[in-house]
């Protein structure tokens, strides 16, 4: 074999390695085909094995949106991360194992109807192999839908989570909607990772941004839903909600480790900003 052939032989099987890792990780097998019901098994495993969560941002570790380095963060040091990261390393999964995936841009609504900053989120366009979808996939919005919304559809998508529904918007966008409460705001266009760069920048330097008020941990589980907010540890079970504080710092990490996997060196503490003062540099050293 030629040096090129070689390495692109090297590269492929490098490739392959990780999604096999990323897999063992969300505990799911390698799917035949890149249809519907693998994409649906997929994004519900991810969602019950990787926590929502925001402590890089307090613990003052750096958060890169390349490839490479979102892989290494959730699969080889088993953490989790906010929307960037988790649907930034999910899309590089779904690649591998033969979906197309384009990135799409959306702003959250906020209080009073107010829509985020642009790049706010970062959602997932998936076409499969078996003539169904587009599909809208998403891990990165915490609670939020169980399984894959079809883009195209504009009548009501039952989940397990509640009911959606896709609404047109101004300039061809669209309106994401759970129990008729708008979730975020859809554009369209294809996007690559880099375009989020100052989007994630924003929330984990402004103190407008929710991720740098508080900490949060959070996953799905098989009855509900656990969610670690600094020292308040909330479990729902069947739609049944259990509030606990928990005492000690030794505690806290516990947590961390036992509800979501995460063995951190030391206990992540909310940083908090100055107004008018923002962290790091330029977005575009991000």
């Amino acid at each position: 074999m030629h040096g090129k052939g070689r390495s692109r032989a090297q590269g492929a099987e490098g490739r392959r390695g990780v999604a096999d890792a990323y897999l063992e990780r969300i505990g799911a097998a390698r799917p035949a085909r890149a249809d519907a019901a693998a994409l649906r098994e997929l994004q519900l495993r991810h969602l019950m094995a990787v926590p929502f969560e925001n402590l890089s941002v307090h613990l003052g570790e750096d958060i890169v949106l390349e490839e490479e380095k979102l892989l290494d963060k959730i699969v080889t040091a088993r953490r989790g991360g906010f929307c960037y990261e988790l649907n930034g390393a999910f899309a590089a999964l779904l690649r591998e194992l033969g979906f197309r995936v384009t990135l799409l841009q959306a702003r959250a609504f906020g209080d009073g109807g107010r829509l985020g900053i642009p790049y706010d989120h970062v959602a997932l366009r998936v076409e499969t192999d078996d003539g169904t979808g587009p599909w809208l996939a998403d891990v990165g919005f915490g609670d939020h839908a169980l399984h894959p919304l079809a883009l195209d559809d504009r009548t009501e998508q039952d989940d397990p989570c509640g009911v959606f529904r896709f609404r047109g918007a101004p300039q061809g966008d669209l309106d994401l909607l759970r129990g008729g409460s708008r979730q975020f705001r859809l554009d369209l266009r294809p996007r690559v990772l880099a375009d989020f760069r100052a989007g994630s920048w924003y929330h984990r330097t402004s103190p407008d941004s929710h991720f740098t008020q508080s900490l949060v941990c959070s996953r799905r589980t098989a009855t509900g839903r656990v969610t670690l907010s600094g020292r308040t540890l909330v479990t729902t079970v069947r739609g049944e909600r259990h509030k606990a504080e928990i005492g000690t710092d030794a505690e806290v990490l516990a947590a961390y480790r036992d509800h979501f996997g995460l063995r951190l060196d030391e206990l992540p503490e909310v940083r908090r900003i100055p107004e008018g003062v923002t962290r790091g540099t330029h977005p575009r050293n991000h």
